[in-house]
């Protein structure tokens, strides 16, 4: 098969188009066929070396195609090894592409578990580009964050694909959804999805004019922070408001006042990924309420995947970037 492999850490260009040996069979394992895998910026912290993935290495956390066995149509879960416990995963979780070769080839074999039918009237980009982020946007807002109709939200960062899949599923179940952005354009475009307003986080005073824009006008319900900056966050909680915390892109350790954090009564919340059952939720959810595929902003065929790295580094996108495999 053919597969776009990193043979060393570094920036875009360590990833080339290789032949690679076809995935061996293994019980309770499928593989896939892929049409479409989608980038995320986990992707990138693999090949810069932050997960020390072994070399060479296949990346690739997302992909839709057809599974060999049955020839049904699937997209793939990239929770790999949750466990029983849906608090949390287990000492054997990995994200697919980390140690388990990924998705950024022709083949790619992962557990049954992990497969899971392709919803209607998502085409193979779309499906591909679902899992990851939605998963992730649904377990932070819904089983951690416990968010219920009525609330308001605060997402930080509205361009990457984490933040449209958070806008439009809140907006979808009722609640207010606000974002923070680097440009006006990305605000808007987070207003088609459902959002009420945003903020343009490189203002000096965005937090305050942030707690303007919450419906209280004394802040939010629950703030999704997937960059890091805790400290600015917990100032746009209301008293009693709960942040979840999924990434550390801006900073990796945080300094938060202690007698601020008790007297505001204010949760931290630590989310990463989601489970199989998470996702069975999600796939219910997006029935029910009739979410809409995900956004995407611009597709690469697998022999570019340098090029797609080098696009998704770049940040000035809304929505997910897509590899097309031609198999």
């Amino acid at each position: 098969m053919e597969a776009a492999v990193m043979r060393e850490y570094g920036g875009p260009s360590v990833l080339g188009l290789e032949q690679r040996p076809d995935p061996a069979p293994r019980t309770g394992w499928a593989t896939v066929r892929l049409q479409a895998s989608a980038l995320n910026w986990h992707d990138v912290l693999v090949r810069r070396g932050t997960y020390k993935s072994p070399l060479p290495h296949v990346p690739g956390a997302d992909g839709a195609g057809v599974r060999l066995d049955t020839g049904e149509p699937v997209m793939i879960l990239p929770s790999l090894g949750w466990g029983h416990r849906q608090a949390a995963p287990g000492p054997d979780w990995q994200i697919l592409g980390d140690f388990t070769p990924g998705t950024y080839a022709e083949l790619v074999s992962v557990p049954e578990e992990c497969l899971f039918p392709r919803p209607g009237g998502y085409d193979a980009l779309q499906a591909a580009a679902f899992p990851l982020v939605g998963v992730t946007a649904y377990r932070a807002l819904f089983t951690r964050g416990r968010l219920t109709a009525g609330e308001s939200v605060l997402v930080l960062g509205a361009g990457g694909g984490l933040a449209p899949a958070a806008v439009a599923m809140g907006a979808a179940l009722g609640a207010s959804m606000f974002v923070t952005s680097s440009s006006e354009d990305k605000i808007q475009r987070a207003r088609t999805l459902g959002a009420v307003d945003g903020v343009l986080h490189f203002a000096p005073d965005w937090v305050e004019q942030a707690r303007t824009a919450s419906p209280s006008g004394e802040g939010f319900d629950v703030v999704v922070d997937a960059v890091g900056r805790w400290q600015e966050s917990l100032a746009c909680l209301r008293p009693g408001g709960r942040l979840v915390v999924l990434g550390a892109s801006a900073k990796t350790e945080q300094l938060v006042d202690a007698r601020q954090f008790y007297f505001g009564q204010y949760e931290i919340i630590g989310t990463t990924m989601g489970s199989p059952a998470d996702f069975a939720s999600l796939l219910a959810f997006a029935n029910d309420y009739r979410l809409p595929p995900p956004v995407i902003e611009r597709s690469f065929s697998l022999s570019d995947a340098a090029e797609a790295h080098a696009w998704l580094e770049a940040g000035q996108g809304f929505g997910k970037i897509v590899l097309t495999v031609d198999a």
